[in-house]
Formats: structure tokens, C-alpha cells, sequence
């Protein structure tokens, strides 16, 4: 009879493994305390603590796993095997010359990595070592965050932010709720409403909250921010009672309490189970194209080296095949040698030529490109143009290693809130009936506060149309769930808003609300408070008015409307609602429609948010009928949301319309300019926020992501709700796709701003039904390269309602895509940490949500306008600078080595260096690397200005254009080139032994050094030709360069250095230089080398000249190139100093003068589109128009 260990094993699993791991929900305990006896059995479960790690390395593994990541790299444990090697057996050259250079780029690799991950742990322990204050036994006490476990009731005061998500039991306010910011986890930074347990929200003291029996059941933890289900069960003599538990009753981690003095909350996910952690994505080592490339091309030279050594070791025993070529008297072989297998003779030959034409695997590349980015790091945070006087802070630069991938950006994906706009929202006007009202001008013919001295305009709408102004403005004080914050004045004493008006302010969990009730106080109606379910208001008579608030229809993202019903003083019921103006119109059964639709649609053309208000008069029996709907829906357990939203639609029906709204969300500084010149580029920019649909498309408009002429598509759960997700998107394919073969966006922002495009508005329901995998039993495929397509032929992407993990995983969709893009990543807040970490390049703004998107950047800066200069004009040099130097580190490489192999030829394949030790050492090291690393920090080969005024130069170097394969042949071919040279042109020299006036004889170590003078000169005249910005360093370290060698080669020749066991370079140098033939052949063969490049540059100049090299020509004169071009009657005029220079069109020369003349035309013309918005400050004249 067998024995069941089944209910075994599931108890250890939930003793030991953590109910998590076999059951999709956890049990807590609120206080640790048991259930009472009858009640479910107590099974106390394993669950983290609340320690919170970000940091890639520990003390224990960081030399195991970096030195792993080290070698990783093709070119890291290729030298690692060539320095193994090289201690192994018998080579030609030092195991010094491979060793000492791969461990200098290792050490420095780990410090800088390890500094980095130092600074990662240094903001974790700050973190984890956070005091919170947790109640035990009845008393408050303090305990270190980390310290927290689930189940622990904590003690949280304003302002203070939550060490890890919470389940609300109590507040200070009477009716249990608190108020709460979200910024850094989805980027709202304004004011959220949160409920506590209805049956714990009165408990208030420690002693009080201590005494709580109760247990909650939730889920599992997992990442969606804006999910939450579970219930809580409440033991009153022995007896439970069960609530039901939301979202709304979630503290998540790294929200901030506000407004209100404190709460009572209880832990249930702590550390890296919490829903803020849940998001982040693992931080793994990101690498740059330009390294991807360079690992390439060295397995292109791995190979060539193979077949060098290959070729050198089948040649060199079939020239010993010979028995008198086999062991000549100065090299026999010892009777070890002859004994050994031959197998084993030819390997250890083929080590010894791998080791000997190793260097054209250039190793010190990898030195220099670590200090180059290094070092080049530090013009990002020494630049003036990226310094924000506000914050006192300028960019920073958090991993060098991605400077260069700054110019290679083809997908930008930002945050809105905070990286696009400063969520300062302004109120700009009302329409009632037609009527136009402007805060501080007129109003009724009546001038209104801080209009003094204007013109008076009487727009006054009549008795009648007064009555539904009043009423309009009542709907705008109501109809919102702003709440009044008072704070205390100096000497102690609170005053209200109508007391003291500098004391308060207004708090909502929309900016859009505070903006409208701000704006109503302008015009004579103010807002005064919540007391005892009254809303207090205060007319321009300076009278309160106080409306009892019955019921709050709250706005979702569906609905796109929120409603409130009211009884004011008078015993009337009325239902105020306001909303999207397709949301408020087609329940509208009376008012003048037309007149407000025309201005909702003139204010939504510039930019403006707009919404509709409109009501509806209640009998007491509709009421009546109201409450029971309402009520029912609200108590339901099953598809709660489905039936409110039911109930919804059976309330706000037959509405009268008022009016409209219009409110703007201020961009930051130069927001607009910035997203046209990334547009202009080349680049895809995609705004991924959390905010709702409405907000984030308005934001769009006026940050020019959308034109006036974009067509709009939607991808939203409205729409799918209404469609099958199937139909829907292919539907919109076959829209995009009928105008794929006409203009893309880039044309049409040349031409005309008369073309259509596409813009994809999509939510976060709809990507995730998108993302899933298909189902076998449905036969649509796969959603996802469906989306794709519609993506690649809109001119921009809006994804609203994003969880943080589904901005990163939109960024991992299109890294994924076939065209494998760059990405960049830019937001502000720790929603947006998870997308930063995805994509190719990640920066983070230094804004007010937090510093944990700096903290996990590789880059960041205050503003999002220094985004143009980091990638136009930073970006654009890296990548020029870096592409040359792995070129040319490559192409000296070659021209050093190359004559290595030829010399085998004519030593018998006896693997004889042809160059001194000092020189195969110090090559790479001292004579060529200054040069190029100087040349990588300072090279401008285009004026900044020029860069930043035509951003169209971007995609000159797009696609890693200076990396691709004909340009590295060309490279490499050139360098055999001129290894060729070198090496027959002194190879026929030296074929008349009697080389010197005295008729001495060359030995073939002058040889050598003389082809190794022809080359240091060749690969250094290379680069004087390559470079355009000259500075007083360049000129010192070229000139310089050349200076040491010659230096070095005396003192190393001239001496007799007694280390040294022996020295046989004594006095070559001198001795070729003191030949006059030898000098007309380093002339000649430095200038036979150069010649074909400069041949091919003057041509390919003259014959096909790129933007970028026109440019340079004509910056290189003392005039200034306009082109005009004119299309459909708008002219357009660039600078080619400034801008750039238009292909095939007319192009005329002015003087200077008439130039900047030119150019201070165009800044005032309308080549760029127009601010989306008037300002009060710009256009005082436009703010005081009432129509």
C-alpha cells in the first residue's frame, strides 16, 4: 500500500516556498494576528521584506560577473587567449606587449562600472534605512524601511511618501479618505482621492487601530498600477464581516500623502514585490551599434589573421620540404624538436605567426575608445546651452559608453507629464450661448478684475441669457471633486478663501479641474469648500450659496464625462455634467449647439482642452429613481464597473447645453521647436504617458506631435467595445495603407502644410489585447505585426493610459521590429524607469517627481529642449568622431602588420619580426593613438549652429551610415595600399646594396625602420587630411607625435642602454638618416601612399558632394549661400552657414551683410508653424476680444 505525500508537500511548500509560489492569492494578517478560533486556519506565509535594489553588482559577485561581461567582448578574450598563449610557448614577441594593455582596459572597465553600481547602492541603502513609523502593541514606534513586513500597520503624516503598497484603514478626515500624488508612478502630479475600509475608518489613535481583528485576502502582487482586487475581513465578536476591496483603496509605493495630516494603513506588498518595483526592468549592460560594429569588423581581421597564420605555416613547411632549406647552420633544430610530431611542430608554428600578426587586432583601439568616451562625456556636462539657471544644475552624464549612439536615434518615446508640459494648467475662456468670456477683461460690460484701463465692450447677453451665465458659472463651481486646501498664516490663525484669498488654494486629482474653478473665480464665482456634504460658493454679491451634493457620477476614460447632482437652497435637484465635447453633444436635447460646437472646435484647432457643460433639471421622483439606480450598481460584488456604467448612461440623458471650456496645458519652454527639429531629423516621436486620452491628445496638438491636417486614428477600448479588436485594426490598415505610396510626412513639412497624415491614438486596454499572443483555436495571427504596420505609417504615436511596464514593453516591440531602429527613452518620473532601461539610450529630466529616472538614466538633463542639442549637434559628433577613429585604428593597423606578413616571403617563413620590440610596443600606444584620440575629443567637421539650424543634417550619419561595409573596405583596401608601398618601395630601394655615400651596407633592421618611419608618417598625414578643426591642441599632438618618434628612435638608437641583454638597434636610426636616398624615399613613398585618397576626395567632392561637404566648402569661404525655393506659393529660404543647402535649386551668392539681412527676414516669417497658442504676454490685444 502506497503512501499519499501529496498533502506533505503542499505543507512545506506553503511553509517554506511561500504561498505565493502555489496559490494566486495571499492571505494578511493586519497587526500578526490570528484569526479567531473557528475562523480559517492560521498559516503564517514567507513573504520579502521591504528592501528595495536597483544595483547590478554585489561585494561577492561583482569580479565574477563583470570579468564574465568583459570577456564577453570578442576583442577582451581574444587578447586573453593571445597573452595564454604567449606565456605558453616560444613566440616571436613579449607576452608584456598583449598583457599590459588588456589588463588596463579590464582594471579601468571595472572601476568605472564598479563606481557606478557604488552610486546605485548608495541611493538603495538611503532608501532601505528610511525611518517609517510602525504601531506595535498600541505605541507608535520607528523602524528602518527595509525593516517592514507584511502585515505591519504603518504610520504615515503629509507629505510623507509610502515605504510600500498599503491598504487604507484610517485618516484625520472625518470621512476616512485621504488625499494622495502619484507623480512618480504614473506621472500625475496632481491629487488623488483615496477611501479607507468604511468599518476601520474611525479608529484614529495607535491604541484604537491596535485593537483592529482582521485579515485580508488579495491577489497576487502584479505590475498593473491600476488593479487591484481583494476584500477584507473584519472579526466583530468572533463574527466576520466581509468588504470588498479596490483600487481605491491601494497606497501604492512612492505615491506622496498630501492635504492630509496623516493615516493609518496596513502593509500587503513590500520591496521587490510591490507594484512600483514590478515595473522596473532589470538594468543590463546596453551596447552601442558602434561596438556591435566594431565586434564585426573584428571578426572580419580574426578571420584574416587565421588565414595569414594558416597561409605563413602551410608555406613554411613546404619551403623546409627541402632538407638544405630544413636547418641551416645558424637555426639547427635540437633532437627535442626533431622527435616531435609534426602535427604538433605545425600548431605550435601557426600559435607563433598568430601571435606574431596579432596586432592587426588592435587592442589599444579598445583603450582609446574608453577614454574617448570617457573624456568625451564631459562636453555634455561642460555645455553652457544645457545648464538650467532655475534648477542649478546642468546635464550629467551616468554611462558613457552609449555617447556616440546619441547620433544614430530613429524612435524617440516620451513621457508627457513633466517631460513635455510643466502640468500648470491656465484657463483661458468660456462660451455661453455663444458668448465669450476672458478671464480679466470684460464680462456683461462690466470690467472685471485686472482689466483696468480697457476698452468696454457690452456683450451683454440679456436678462435671460444672464440667468443661464449664472447658472453656467454654478456648474463650473460644482461640478468637480477639487478640494480647498487652508494653510495657516504667520501668526497662526486659518482664513478662508473669502477671508483671506493669498491662504488658500485648490487640490483635485485633475490640474484641468483647479485651472476651471480658478477660472470661475476670476470671473466672480468662487468656490469655497466641502463642509458636511454642502458646497459652499461665493457669488459676485459677495453672497455663499450653499448646494447639498447628493450623489459625484465620477469621469472615466470610456464615458469621458463626470457628473454631480445638487439640491440647492431652493429645494431644485439638478444634474450638472461636463465633459468631451463628443461625449456632452449627442445627449444634448436643447441649447445653442451650433454656436458652442464652432468654438470648441476653433479653440481644439489651437491646442486648447476643451469640454462641454450642460444639465439637467431633477424632479424629486426622477431623484428617486436616480438613487435606486445608483445604489444598486454600487453595491454590486459582480461586474461593478459594467452596471454603474449602465446606470450612467440611464442618468446623463436629455441634458441642456450651457457652454464650453478652454484650458492649456503649458508645454515646458521650447517643447514644440524641439519635437519639429527631432521630426525634421529623421526621428518617429512617440508620447507614451499615463494620463488620460483627452488630456494627452490635447498636449500633442500643441507640442506640433499632431498638425492641424493629422487625421486621427483611434486604437481605444471604446472603439473595440464597439468592434472586435480584428475588424478594428484592420480597418485601419487598410486606411493607412490605401495613401502608403503618397507623401510622407517629411515631404509634406517641405512642402505644404496642406497634406495628410496619420496619427494612432491607443490606449493601454487595447495595447495588451493587442501584445497578447493569438490564440491556436482563432485564426487572425499576430496583432502585434499588424499594429506594427499601422505604426510605421502614422507620422506619430500617442499610448495613453500606459502602465509603466507597457511603455517598456512598446519600446521592446520596436527594438524587436525587423529594422531593428535605435531607440531613445525620455521622461522624469519612475514610471518611466522601466522604458528608460528598455530602450537603446535612456534620459531622464531632472523635473519634480523625483530623481529615480536620473538615477537610472544614461543620461540626464534639466529640460526637455536640450534634447535638440544632445542629439543634433552632441549626438551628431560622437558618432563622426568614433566612426573615424574605429576606422582608422583599423586602417593603421593594417598598414602596420601587413608588411609583417609580405616580409615572411622573403625570411624563409621564419617568423623574423620585421619591426624592432620598442616599435611593436609602442606603435599603437605612443606614436598613432594621441593623434586619433585627440582628434575623436575635438573634431567639428561642421559648425554647431549649422547643426542645430538644420537638423536634416541628422540623418547624413543616420543608420550607421560612416559604419557600414563598402566604407570599411574601403578602409581596409587602402591600408594594403599603402602597406604595399611602404614595403616594395623599400624593398626596390634597397635592391642597390650600396645605399649610403660610403658604401655601406643596410641591414634588415634598417629595413624595418625605415618602412616603419614611412608608415608612423603615412597613417599620421591620414588623419592631418581628415581633419577639419584645427586647434592650438591638435597641432601640438600631431606635430608632437612625430616629434617623440623620431626623438625616441635617436635615444633608443643613439645609447647603449645597459637593461638591455642586447641591442640591436644601435645607431640604425642615425645611420638611415644619414642617407640621402633614404629621406627621398620616405618623401616619395608618404606621398605615393596619400595620393590616391586625396585623388578620390577631389573627385567624389566635385562629382557627387554631399550635404555635409557643400556645407563645408562653402563655410570654408567668406560668403553666405541662400537657397530660395518656391512651391505652391510659400517661399522657403534656408542659410547654408545656419541651415542648410537646398538640392537642385537655384542658389545665389550675397555678401555678408545682405546674408544676415536675409536671415533676420526669415526669423520673422512663418516658415514653422505658429505658437499653437496666444499668450496673455505676446498678445494682450487677442486676450481682451470678447465675441
Amino acid at each position: 500500500m502506497g503512501v499519499d505525500f501529496s498533502a506533505l508537500r503542499t505543507l512545506i511548500n506553503r511553509y517554506c516556498a511561500g504561498e505565493e509560489n502555489w496559490v494566486d492569492s495571499r492571505t494578511v494578517y493586519i497587526g500578526h494576528k490570528e484569526p479567531p478560533p473557528g475562523a480559517d486556519a492560521f498559516i503564517q506565509q514567507r513573504f520579502p521584506d521591504n528592501r528595495v535594489v536597483s544595483s547590478k553588482y554585489t561585494f561577492w559577485n561583482f569580479i565574477p560577473k563583470n570579468m564574465f561581461e568583459q570577456f564577453r567582448r570578442v576583442a577582451n578574450f581574444y587578447f586573453l587567449i593571445i597573452f595564454l598563449v604567449q606565456l605558453i610557448i616560444d613566440t616571436p614577441t613579449s607576452p608584456v606587449t598583449s598583457g599590459l594593455p588588456l589588463f588596463f582596459v579590464i582594471i579601468v572597465t571595472a572601476i568605472k562600472q564598479g563606481y557606478e553600481d557604488w552610486l546605485r547602492h548608495k541611493a538603495d541603502k538611503a532608501v532601505n534605512q528610511c525611518p517609517v513609523s510602525v504601531i506595535q502593541r498600541g505605541k507608535k514606534i520607528k523602524k528602518e524601511s527595509f525593516r517592514i513586513t507584511v502585515g505591519d500597520v504603518v504610520f504615515v503624516k503629509e507629505d510623507e511618501t509610502f515605504a510600500c503598497d498599503l491598504i487604507l484603514l484610517s485618516s484625520s478626515r472625518d470621512d476616512g479618505t485621504c488625499f494622495v500624488t502619484t507623480a512618480s508612478l504614473d506621472g500625475e502630479s496632481s491629487h488623488k482621492t483615496y477611501y479607507a475600509v468604511q468599518d476601520t475608518k474611525a479608529f484614529r489613535t495607535e491604541e484604537e487601530v491596535d485593537s483592529i481583528h482582521a485579515t485580508i485576502e488579495c491577489e497576487q502582487p502584479q505590475p498593473d498600477l491600476y488593479k487591484f482586487v481583494g476584500r477584507i475581513n473584519i472579526y466583530m465578536d468572533n463574527e466576520a464581516v466581509a468588504r470588498p476591496l479596490g483600487s481605491e483603496n491601494v497606497l501604492l509605493r512612492g505615491a506622496t500623502l498630501k492635504n492630509t495630516e496623516f493615516i493609518y494603513a496596513v502593509a500587503i506588498y513590500t520591496g521587490m514585490e510591490t507594484k512600483m518595483a514590478l515595473n522596473y526592468q532589470s538594468k543590463s549592460q546596453k551596447r552601442s551599434a558602434v561596438e556591435k560594429s566594431m565586434n564585426s569588423y573584428l571578426v572580419v581581421y580574426l578571420c584574416i589573421l587565421i588565414s595569414k597564420a594558416l597561409i605563413n605555416t602551410v608555406l613554411k613547411y613546404i619551403w623546409q620540404a627541402d632538407p638544405n632549406k630544413d636547418e641551416p647552420w645558424y637555426n639547427e633544430r635540437t633532437e627535442a624538436q626533431r622527435q616531435r610530431h609534426i602535427l604538433i611542430r605545425a600548431f605550435t608554428d601557426f600559435l607563433a605567426f598568430m601571435v606574431l600578426f596579432n596586432y592587426i587586432i588592435p587592442v589599444s583601439m579598445y583603450v582609446t575608445v574608453e577614454m574617448q568616451k570617457f573624456l568625451g562625456s564631459y562636453f555634455i556636462m561642460w555645455d553652457d546651452d544645457m545648464y538650467d539657471e532655475e534648477l542649478g544644475e546642468g546635464a550629467v552624464v551616468n554611462t558613457s559608453d552609449l555617447n556616440e549612439e546619441l547620433g544614430q536615434v530613429e524612435y524617440v518615446f516620451t513621457d508627457k507629464t513633466g517631460t513635455l508640459t510643466e502640468n500648470n494648467m491656465e484657463f483661458i475662456e468660456c462660451c455661453v450661448d455663444g458668448h465669450v468670456y476672458v478671464p480679466d477683461a470684460i464680462c456683461n460690460g462690466q470690467v472685471l478684475s485686472g482689466a483696468a484701463a480697457m476698452d468696454m465692450i457690452d456683450t451683454s447677453p440679456g436678462p435671460g441669457g444672464r440667468e443661464r451665465e449664472e447658472l453656467f458659472f454654478r456648474a463650473l463651481c460644482l461640478c468637480h471633486t477639487v478640494q480647498v486646501k487652508e494653510e495657516e498664516t504667520v501668526d497662526g490663525i486659518k482664513h478662508g478663501i473669502h477671508q483671506g484669498k493669498s491662504a488658500s488654494f485648490y487640490i483635485s486629482s485633475s490640474p484641468d479641474e483647479v485651472a476651471l474653478v480658478e477660472g470661475m473665480k476670476k470671473l466672480g464665482f468662487t468656490y469655497l469648500r466641502l463642509k458636511d456634504g454642502q458646497m459652499e460658493i461665493l457669488n459676485r454679491e459677495d453672497e455663499i450659496e450653499r448646494f447639498e451634493l447628493l450623489e459625484v457620477l465620477s469621469f472615466d476614460s470610456v464615458r469621458r464625462r463626470m457628473s454631480v447632482i445638487v439640491r440647492a437652497a431652493s429645494g431644485d435637484i439638478f444634474l450638472f455634467c461636463k465633459g468631451a465635447d463628443s461625449s456632452i453633444l449627442p445627449r444634448v436635447i436643447s441649447g445653442k449647439v451650433d454656436e458652442v460646437k464652432a468654438r470648441v472646435e476653433h479653440n481644439a484647432v489651437e491646442g486648447l482642452r476643451t469640454l462641454c457643460v450642460a444639465y439637467r433639471p431633477l424632479s424629486p421622483e426622477q431623484h428617486q429613481e436616480v438613487c435606486r439606480l445608483l445604489s444598486g450598481a454600487k453595491l454590486a460584488l459582480q461586474d461593478r464597473d459594467k452596471r454603474l456604467s449602465e446606470a450612467y448612461e440611464l442618468v446623463e440623458k436629455d441634458l441642456i447645453l450651457l457652454g464650453a471650456t478652454a484650458v492649456e496645458d503649458r508645454l515646458q519652454e521650447q517643447a514644440a521647436d524641439t519635437i519639429e527639429s527631432l521630426h525634421k531629423a529623421g526621428m518617429k516621436v512617440w508620447v507614451l504617458t499615463g494620463d488620460k486620452m483627452e488630456t494627452a491628445a490635447a498636449t500633442c496638438y500643441a507640442s506640433r506631435l499632431f498638425r492641424r491636417n493629422t487625421q486621427i486614428l483611434e486604437l481605444t477600448t471604446k472603439r473595440v467595445e464597439e468592434q472586435n479588436l480584428h475588424d478594428v485594426l484592420f480597418d485601419l490598415s487598410r486606411t493607412v495603407l490605401r495613401h502608403h505610396g503618397s507623401m510622407t510626412r517629411d515631404n509634406c513639412s517641405s512642402l505644404s502644410n496642406d497634406c495628410t497624415d496619420y496619427g494612432l491614438i491607443i490606449d493601454g486596454a487595447t495595447l495588451s489585447a493587442v501584445m497578447r499572443p493569438p490564440q491556436e483555436d482563432l485564426n487572425s495571427g499576430s496583432y502585434k505585426e499588424i499594429f506594427l504596420e499601422i505604426c510605421r505609417n502614422c507620422s506619430a504615436v500617442l499610448c495613453c493610459r500606459m502602465a509603466p511596464l507597457q511603455k517598456a514593453q512598446i519600446v521592446k516591440m520596436i527594438k524587436a521590429s525587423k529594422e531593428h531602429p535605435i531607440t531613445l527613452a525620455i521622461g522624469d518620473g519612475a514610471n518611466d524607469v522601466s522604458m528608460i532601461l528598455e530602450a537603446h539610450v535612456g534620459i531622464g529630466i531632472m523635473g519634480k517627481e523625483g530623481r529615480q529616472a536620473v538615477r537610472n538614466s544614461d543620461y540626464a538633463i534639466p529640460k526637455f529642449k536640450h534634447l535638440k542639442k544632445m542629439l543634433l549637434v552632441h549626438g551628431h559628433y560622437y558618432y563622426i568622431r568614433i566612426s573615424e577613429l574605429v576606422q582608422y585604428f583599423f586602417y593603421k593597423n593594417v598598414c602596420f602588420i601587413f608588411p609583417q606578413f609580405l616580409y615572411q616571403f622573403f625570411c624563409g617563413f621564419s617568423q623574423q619580426p620585421l619591426y624592432d620590440t620598442a616599435y611593436l610596443t609602442l606603435y599603437n600606444i605612443s606614436f598613432t593613438s594621441l593623434p586619433i584620440l585627440v582628434y575623436s575629443l575635438m573634431e567639428q567637421h561642421i559648425n554647431m549652429d549649422i547643426l542645430k539650424k538644420d537638423p536634416s543634417l541628422y540623418k547624413d550619419v543616420a543608420k550607421n551610415s560612416l559604419l557600414r561595409w563598402p566604407t570599411f573596405i574601403y578602409w581596409t583596401v587602402l591600408g594594403v595600399y599603402n602597406a604595399i608601398v611602404m614595403f616594395f618601395g623599400t624593398y626596390f630601394l634597397f635592391d642597390n646594396t650600396t645605399f649610403t655615400s660610403n658604401g655601406q651596407m643596410f641591414g634588415n633592421w634598417t629595413f624595418g625602420t625605415l618602412v616603419f618611419t614611412v608608415l608612423v608618417f603615412t597613417v599620421t598625414f591620414k588623419l592631418v587630411l581628415d581633419t577639419h578643426y584645427w586647434t592650438w591642441i591638435n597641432h601640438f599632438v600631431i606635430w608632437g607625435s612625430l616629434v617623440f618618434f623620431v626623438l625616441f628612435s635617436l635615444l633608443w638608437g643613439g645609447i647603449i642602454w645597459p637593461f638591455l641583454n642586447y641591442q640591436r638597434m644601435y645607431y640604425v636610426f642615425m645611420q638611415m638618416l644619414s642617407s640621402g636616398p633614404a629621406w627621398l624615399s620616405i618623401i616619395l613613398l608618404i606621398t605615393a601612399s596619400l595620393l590616391p585618397d586625396v585623388v578620390k576626395k577631389v573627385i567624389w567632392r566635385a562629382l557627387w558632394p554631399t550635404i555635409t561637404e557643400r556645407i563645408q566648402q562653402v563655410n570654408a569661404g567668406s560668403f553666405h549661400v541662400l537657397a530660395f525655393l518656391h512651391v505652391s506659393g510659400h517661399r522657403f529660404s534656408a542659410c547654408v552657414r545656419c541651415s542648410c543647402l537646398l538640392r537642385n535649386t537655384r542658389v545665389d551668392i550675397y555678401s555678408p551683410k545682405q546674408a544676415e539681412c536675409f536671415i533676420d527676414e526669415e526669423k520673422e516669417s512663418n516658415v514653422t508653424p505658429p505658437r499653437p497658442r496666444r499668450s496673455l504676454e505676446t498678445a494682450p490685444e487677442q486676450r481682451r476680444l470678447v465675441l
